[in-house]
């Protein structure tokens, strides 16, 4: 997988400059003819592969939290990112899993939150 930093964007957000490691899932659906017989043997349909980007974000300051939370808080994102399957940068539609912000110092202002991390599940199979 190639990453730097510029490997991921999401609603024209750079996410590189805040990230400290991106995880590339691409996860298998299938359909419910789908198992195993008694002789064990696997059969069925694959209803597509949906990649997952799982992006773990380093602590960030407060304004930098609030150029990222509203892209995690909207319903779809547009997020770019490198496919090594098709040797190209692609776009997916996406939407974001549960996220949580940690402050373990919140007397001092200018204290940074902890890391988080986050999921960017694509709504639509790889083309």
């Amino acid at each position: 997988m190639i990453v730097d930093k510029d490997s991921v964007v999401s609603n024209g957000l750079n996410l590189g400059p805040f990230l400290v490691e991106a995880k590339f899932g691409y996860h298998k659906l299938w359909a419910n003819d789908s198992g195993r017989n008694l002789a064990g043997d696997q059969s069925g349909t694959l209803l597509g592969i949906f990649p997952k980007l799982t992006l773990q974000f380093r602590k960030l300051t407060k304004t930098e939290l609030e150029l990222v939370v509203p892209i995690l808080d909207s319903a779809r994102q547009e997020t770019k990112y490198y496919d090594s399957h098709k040797k190209a940068k692609v776009t997916m539609t996406t939407y974001t899993g549960d996220y949580e912000i940690t402050n373990k110092s919140i007397i001092n202002e200018n204290q940074k939150n902890e890391g988080f991390s986050v999921a960017f599940i694509s709504v639509s199979r790889r083309q």
